[in-house]
């Protein structure tokens, strides 16, 4: 492996040891890129009723999500291996770019499918957004010492959590903004923001990079796609296919084929593969990926509920579900700047995620018995204890699988944490919307039994000319008919769905459970105190004060700046 090497700028400590100024410079490009992202996923899921709505798709919207989920899960490991091979500047420059390029064709979409298609490209800038941040981060902050600026993401993760479901539903509520759909709004919104960001960063991104000549990994790549595209297709379509017709058993047969010829290449890659096999050696790294996969299922699929259930079943505008997510918010904001201080104090991280799936546990059991009839207080109870469990576990997970590796491989490690938990994220999404719809339908069917008997159901009907088929069958499409119908009718629709989502988070918390009994096994680990820029730098000097075998010492150029 050669390595290229040239005389460092200035503005780049040759120690790699970053003062608190340096470092804020710094974020302050990095939290942008991380708004970006954030902002995205949460304007999108408050109005993708909206849109689904629009484009007469509500039970095709899982493809929407998956769609991104899929390339973003998959190129996140691709940007984190060639972020340590060749620098993180240019490749995150790189991603906001490419995302800013496919908001703007999302918004010329005018089916859910197309939007599918243009949200898997988004999906292909989103893989590198969080992943070289929190790489990025890991270089120039130590893990016990990242903890002093939790504050600063948080702000970033609140800000855009809020905001993005207002403005989406505000976006997504209006019939025509300057010419335009409301909701075609919702992605056009990024170009603005992602401009921002790529200036921003251009200016303020100044980190050290030792450049490595690598081979890069397509095999493994090439590979990995064989290997998830099928399962997690399968995963979404699984029930209007039959979990054993021939489409199933196909997709079934190359996702396995996929990750076999994966794993062979990884070990035939050794250590250029994009996901070293050698890290699942280390228990630490193991139990935390194994962690990250099954707590994304329960989140991701849990989180995605949430304002379906605010919109379909208490009847909430777009903009008034974004603001009643906030209780989750408020928790996760809490859990992370409360456990950050402790183990930036301590460098002791092992209680939190354990404690922390328990909580995401209780979370998700307390929403299992929300009904249709359920205060909104109590549901925001029940959200704010799902929040605290998870801020308790996202923060912990990567500040201990980032200090399992060699500094030289922080960004495979951050990207391997991050690409499991969205492979179990992406499988939730896919998994508990398959279990929503399959059996939403039955469900409003028994309610419907049930209303039938009853004198204002009878009077309501009477008054909508009567209920088909065709009516029952549309409203899975198309929800908004539901507030077209009185009260007394409409009632049971809702009950049928909200009967769906209890059944969707019991089965996320089921998964919580075996996340929680997996991160038992999690040792002791303490925290390095020193970066990944340090340690490299440090390792540097080593090597120019060590002897060569003519007898002087070696010297070795400093890291170039990005």
């Amino acid at each position: 492996m050669a390595t290229n090497t040239s005389p460092a700028s200035s503005s780049t400590p040759e120690s790699g040891e970053y003062t608190h100024a340096q470092v804020l410079t710094i974020l302050s490009g990095l939290m942008l890129g991380m708004f970006l992202a954030s902002l995205d996923q949460t304007i999108v899921s408050t109005s993708i009723r909206t849109i689904a709505d629009d484009l007469n798709g509500l039970s095709v919207q899982a493809w929407v999500t998956t769609a991104y989920l899929i390339t973003a899960t998959i190129t996140t490991p691709i940007y984190g291996k060639l972020g340590d091979n060749y620098g993180r500047k240019k490749l995150f420059m790189f991603a906001i770019s490419l995302f800013v390029a496919a908001s703007a064709l999302c918004s010329f979409a005018d089916s859910m499918y197309m939007l599918a298609a243009f949200r898997a490209i988004q999906g292909l800038g989103a893989g590198g957004l969080m992943t070289l941040v929190l790489a990025i981060i890991g270089d120039i902050v130590s893990p016990r010492e990242r903890a002093k600026y939790t504050g600063y993401f948080m702000a970033t993760f609140a800000t855009s959590s809020v905001l993005g479901p207002v403005l989406g539903g505000l976006l997504a509520g209006r019939e025509e903004i300057l010419g335009v759909t409301g909701w075609r709004w919702v992605f056009l919104v990024n170009v603005p923001v992602g401009l921002i960001a790529l200036v921003v960063v251009a200016r303020t991104l100044n980190v050290s990079v030792e450049r490595r000549d690598v081979r890069v990994d397509w095999w493994g790549a090439s590979a990995l796609v064989l290997g998830l595209v099928p399962l997690l297709t399968v995963a979404e379509q699984g029930r209007e296919w039959g979990w054993a017709s021939g489409l199933a058993l196909a997709c079934y047969g190359l996702g396995v084929l996929g990750l076999v010829l994966f794993v062979v290449a990884e070990h035939a890659m050794g250590e250029a593969a994009l996901i070293p096999l050698r890290m699942f050696r280390i228990r630490v790294a193991s139990v935390t990926i194994a962690a990250s996969v099954i707590i994304g299922m329960a989140m991701f699929g849990g989180i995605m509920i949430l304002p379906l259930y605010m919109q379909i079943v208490h009847g909430a505008s777009p903009t008034k579900a974004g603001i009643l997510m906030l209780p989750m918010v408020a928790g996760m904001m809490a859990a992370s700047i409360s456990s950050g201080r402790v183990i930036s104090r301590t460098g002791h991280v092992r209680l939190f995620p354990i404690v922390g799936s328990a909580v995401i546990v209780l979370g998700l059991f307390l929403l299992s018995f929300t009904t249709a009839d359920t205060p909104l207080p109590l549901v925001s109870c029940s959200m704010f204890v799902l929040g605290l469990g998870l801020g308790s576990c996202m923060q912990p997970l990567l500040l201990t699988v980032q200090s399992a590796v060699p500094p030289t491989e922080i960004g495979v490690a951050t990207a391997s944490a991050t690409f499991f938990r969205q492979l179990g994220g992406t499988l939730g999404v896919a998994i508990f919307l398959s279990i929503l719809f399959s059996t939403v339908g039955p469900n409003i069917s028994t309610a419907l039994d049930e209303a039938a008997t009853t004198p204002e159901f009878q009077q309501g009907v009477a008054q909508v000319g009567g209920l088909d088929e065709s009516v029952v069958e549309g409203i899975q499409d198309d929800s908004s008919v539901l507030e077209t119908l009185p009260d007394a009718v409409a009632h049971p629709f809702r009950v049928g769905f909200a009967e769906s989502m209890d059944l969707v988070f019991l089965s996320a918390a089921g998964v919580g459970v075996l996340a929680f009994l997996i991160l038992l096994l999690l040792p002791p680990v303490e925290l390095r105190a020193t970066s990944a820029s340090a340690a490299r730098a440090s390792d540097t000097a080593a090597a120019a004060a060590t002897p060569s075998p003519t007898g002087t010492p070696t010297s070795t150029p400093a890291a170039p700046r990005e």
